[in-house]
Parts: structure tokens; sequence; C-alpha cells
């Protein structure tokens, strides 16, 4: 199972001023570039809009999407609405109380994909995830938009982490196989592990943040993805990054 992992499009209106980023053209490259890889699958994990969740811009994303021949999965993040998601893809049956998390069978493994729309995991969520890793004796794969580990990166760190992480380990930890984690909203590239979990945090299609300092930096402009090869008991994964393009906005 070859599955490609893009984050934090931070896709906006047409016309809007997007932090004088190209965040259409952005996807549309990375998108290209995705497909010219032949995963079984895509998997955009959350912050598909700039500021709020927009029908007008998931509608634009699932258009480009659709184009391609690649099956996909999309998660909604902190920049998001799950409900204008899941009603733009037609995920409405995935749709829990105005959250957007379900689980899936990819090529026999088990892979969950989780919400952290609010910046937390719910106690229903909460409950089901444990229900569902209950019910897998084995490694599991998990898609969420929040790290759930303390990453080394201060500005996120310190204003934007998952709130309740500690609650979200102690399941996590309950587990007794490896759990693989790949999640977005950092906007670095980082690995960090703790007992039985692997956070994989990818780069995001907008910008990626300066690592060590405690106020906002923008560290450079270059977007990648994460490739993921998940095949008889061996996973690897590799971020790779696109070469230095126009990533400024177009004039109008």
């Amino acid at each position: 199972m070859r599955i490609i992992q893009l984050t934090d499009l931070h896709v906006g209106l047409e016309g809007e001023d997007t932090y004088g980023v190209d965040v259409r053209g952005n996807f549309l490259r990375i998108l290209k570039k995705a497909n010219e890889r032949q995963p079984e699958l895509l998997v955009i994990s959350g912050d598909l809009c700039y500021r709020d969740g927009d029908a007008r811009i998931y509608k634009w994303i699932k258009t480009q999407l659709d184009e391609q021949d690649i099956p996909y999965e999309v998660m909604s993040g902190n920049h998001d609405d799950p409900a204008l998601l899941a009603d733009a893809f037609d995920l409405r049956e995935q749709l829990k109380d105005g959250e957007l998390y379900f689980a899936k069978q990819l090529n026999g493994r088990p892979v969950l994909f989780l919400d952290t729309t609010t910046g937390l995991v719910s106690d229903t969520q909460l409950q089901w995830l444990r229900r569902q890793l209950a019910a897998h004796a084995e490694e599991v794969m998990i898609f969420m938009h929040h790290p759930p580990l303390p990453s080394g990166v201060p500005f996120m760190d310190e204003n934007h982490a998952l709130q309740n992480m500690e609650a979200v380990q102690e399941v996590l930890f309950a587990h007794p196989f490896n759990i693989s984690i790949f999640t977005g909203h950092y906007h670095v590239d980082k690995v960090i592990r703790k007992r039985n979990i692997v956070v994989h945090i990818t780069p995001s299609c907008f910008f990626q943040i300066g690592q060590q300092s405690r106020e906002f930096q923008v560290d450079h402009r270059r977007i990648a993805l994460r490739e993921i090869y998940w095949e008889n008991g061996v996973m690897m994964n590799a971020v790779h990054y696109l070469p230095e393009g126009d990533h400024t906005a177009r004039p109008e």
C-alpha cells in the first residue's frame, strides 16, 4: 500500500490574499507531483481552508481531486468546518455529532482517521478510539491533524498544541502494539517517538514554521508531501519537497 499525505493546504477564496503565497498554485503543483507517484490512496489531513471552512473552497478542491485518478480521503483541521466538508465531499455518513472521524481497512490493515478540529479529541471520539484499538491486536496507523505528543517546536507547542494530549496518550499507550501516527498542523517536518507511538509531522503545502523560536516565524516556503509505504509488516515513509518555484501570489 502506497499512500501520499498532503496537509495544511490553506486554500483561500479566488483572489484572496493568502499571506502573499499562491496557495491554489501550490495545491495544483503538489497534486501533480502526488499523481506522478501513483499512490493507491491520497490523504489530506486537515486545514484545507485558509482561515475558516468554506463550501466554495471545498468545492474547488474537490473538483481538482476528482480530476485525478487517485482514491482520496479528506479530514478536518482547525481551519475547517467538518459539517461543510462532509457535505462537499459526500461524507455525511461519517459525520458523528458534528465530528468527522472514521476507520478504514487498507490492504487488510487498520487505519483510523481522527477529528481534532476543535483542538482536542472529544470524549465520545476517545471512547470510539479505545474500542477501535481494542478490536485490532496488531500495529495500527492513525491520521490526525494535531500531533498527540509535544514536538519541540516552541511556538506551536506553547500556543497551538492538542488540548487534551495526556488523555489521548493514555488511550494510545494502552495499545500493546506500535501505532504510527501521521499529522500536520505544525508546518514542520519532524518525527517524535514515545513508547509505542511514533508521530510523523508532515510539512505544509503553504509555508514551514521556524522550529526554534517562541514567536511566529516563517522558516521557508518550500512545500512537500509525505510518501508512505506499508506492506508485509514493513512501513517506510519519506518527505519529498518540491523544488523552489514561484510561491508568491499571482497578480490579478
